[in-house]
């Protein structure tokens, strides 16, 4: 057996540079890396004679890092990723929130924290976590419940098998999700005698399992019983490259579509048979044929609380749910009926069984009077001083847009507001993390859509609150010439979840800015700020300022940002539905007590087990 001699962070950095898809690209696009106490001299090294194989990228920040990663590996539809090197200690636990991100999504990403001496010599080195009762814990433990596939490498040679394993987790259509390689500082520097066969170039393969006879039978007849179907399309179906089988299904056989925030753009937003987005940020069309369906189609989704309205949107009595998906673990819930299978390989089958089949559901007019409400709501104000809203900020937004913007938002008001009024024309032109719904992946995400869609325009979307979550990668997309737009609506604070403390009967309480304790008044310079950090940028008064603005950043080489006043108080109130917030039971405000008994007469509505 030939045999080449090589340091263990040597041998993980050939193996990966050698995984490619079927297009021929590298699986593993890149690896972000902050150099530390930890990875600086074994994979520091190691990724340093690998430049033109496996390119690396410097961040500001480990999370900001990683979730750049994992917006890429979701704009490439899973089909590639890329890696994340952190030093120990904080270096490694700033990673874990993205981890969870990446989980909740179930988006590949090979996370490659520094830890602790195997040997134990120098315990306890700088930054080690010491547990009195076990000696085998390390500050990387906590990504444990926050990856997939979790390994501590130890020896050298443990990479023959868990650097295979971790492959084959981030390209499992079920699986697929963060996958934690904690890297032995002194392991990273040993040497060991690799079969060269490890490195050979390796071609990955994306397994699309097909339905189950008696199954597919099963979600057949359902189809064919069912008078009012509709179609809850998913993130699945982006990932399965499915948008087309999924229009070719909803026209063969007249079925309405509706798409949570990870399925948006599945369906053109000017189809005619696309009801919109879906649940409590659902538009009024879609939430209307979704309480009367008598059977939903879900699609790749794993049906959150957002999606089903908490389980009180589905009314009617006879309804009953199909889950086509990928997991078994999604398929079953609520009693569904279950076709685990692939979403491409699935609704190719059902088309082929149902023939001609056609459903009775019209969704036209419901349709037409939603789009007619989006308009009005993006309008440009006429006149007056008053502050504008997020939807009308959305509006000039999207009047600057083409076909090959793609938009991108994670937390606060603006994911509601953009899943009802967004207008999408390609898969791909809307990029939502709302499965985990964390703040400040906005501008970190960008930069990785970006990365992954050179030929976009990419337009990152965000509220002043989660930009001071995490900005400086707006600084990296500036020294890697990735130029984004960076919409900032600055409403002075946490608006959405102010929005949602008064709704269920709280007083304004430290959630804006002046809401807060404090004693000088916050006064954010963003413009300056973004300015400092190497951006274009500049602050505009009006919904009309803000148009002109738009078309100076698309004429730039460089990042932009733009920054507008907004009104926390306003949104869009046509569509949306209840969610399932708890109200206490006993307080001293009346406003509380009456808001609990608007929840306790909710809770009537919800679908619980059947």
């Amino acid at each position: 057996m030939s045999t080449i001699r090589l340091t263990a962070a040597q041998a993980l950095v050939r193996y990966l540079a050698a995984q490619k898809t079927p297009e021929g690209d590298s699986f593993i696009a890149g690896v972000w890396a902050i150099f530390g106490h930890g990875n600086v001299a074994g994979l520091g090294e190691a990724l340093y004679h690998a430049q033109d194989t496996l390119p690396t990228y410097r961040g500001h920040n480990e999370q900001g890092m990683a979730h750049a990663a994992i917006s890429y590996a979701k704009a490439s539809n899973r089909r590639r990723a890329m890696a994340v090197t952190t030093s120990i200690g904080p270096g490694a636990t700033n990673m874990v929130t993205a981890a969870a991100l990446a989980h909740v999504n179930r988006l590949p990403v090979l996370l490659l924290p520094g830890d602790v001496f195997a040997n134990r010599a120098p315990d306890p080195v700088l930054q080690q976590i010491e547990d009195f009762q076990d000696g085998t814990v390390s500050a990387n433990d906590t990504f444990r419940p926050v990856s997939r596939y979790y390994d501590r490498i130890q020896r050298p040679e443990q990479l023959l098998t868990a650097l295979p394993r971790a492959m084959a987790v981030m390209t499992d259509p079920v699986e697929c999700g963060p996958v934690t390689l904690a890297m032995c500082q002194d392991v990273q520097a040993e040497a060991f005698d690799w079969p060269l066969s490890f490195f050979e170039e390796r071609t990955l393969h994306f397994r699309r399992p097909a339905p189950d006879a008696l199954e597919l039978e099963t979600a057949v007849a359902a189809i064919r019983a069912a008078k009012k179907p509709m179609i809850i399309a998913g993130g699945g179906v982006h990932y399965s490259l499915a948008t087309d089988d999924l229009k070719s299904f909803a026209e063969t056989h007249n079925v309405p579509v509706a798409e949570t925030q990870a399925g948006k753009s599945a369906l053109p937003w000017d189809h005619e048979l696309n009801l919109g987005s879906i649940g409590v940020t659902g538009s009024a069309a879609a939430n209307a044929i979704a309480e009367d369906a008598d059977l939903i189609i879900a699609v790749g989704t794993r049906l959150q609380d957002f999606t089903t309205g908490s389980w009180a949107l589905f009314k009617n009595p006879d309804r009953r749910i199909l889950q086509l998906n990928a997991a078994s673990y999604d398929s079953g819930k609520h009693n569904a009926l279950p076709l685990v299978c692939d979403a491409r390989v699935g609704l190719q089958a059902l088309s082929q069984n149902l023939g001609n089949w056609k459903a009775e559901t019209d969704g036209a007019s419901h349709r037409a009077t939603w789009l007619a409400a989006v308009e009005s709501a993006t309008a440009a104000p006429e006149g007056g001083n008053e502050l504008p809203t997020d939807a009308q900020v959305i509006g000039a937004v999207q009047r600057a847009s083409n076909a090959d913007t793609t938009v991108v938002c994670a937390a606060g008001g603006l994911p509601g507001e953009l899943h009802k009024l967004w207008k999408t024309d390609k898969p791909g032109g809307y990029h939502l993390e709302y499965g985990f719904s964390c703040m400040g992946y906005e501008i970190a995400g960008g930069l990785g859509v970006k990365m992954a869609k050179p030929e976009n325009e990419v337009v990152v979307m965000v509220g002043d609150g989660s930009y001071m979550m995490m900005n400086s990668e707006l600084a990296t997309s500036v020294m890697l010439g990735h130029k984004i737009i960076v919409v900032l609506l600055d409403n002075r604070g946490y608006g959405c979840i102010n929005r949602l403390q008064m709704a269920t009967g709280g007083d304004n309480f430290n959630n804006l800015l002046d809401d807060a304790y404090h004693v000088e008044p916050s006064n954010i310079d963003f413009a300056a700020h973004a300015g400092a950090m190497g951006a274009t940028s500049e602050h505009v008064k009006s919904i009309e300022e803000l148009g002109e603005a738009l078309e100076r950043a698309k004429a730039s080489t460089k990042s932009y940002c733009i920054v507008i006043d907004t009104d926390p108080l306003p949104t869009m109130p046509e569509g949306g539905h209840w969610w399932d917030v708890a109200v206490p039971e006993v307080s001293k405000r009346k406003e509380v007590n009456e808001a609990r008994k608007g929840y306790e007469s909710a809770l009537t509505n919800q679908r619980l087990g059947d």
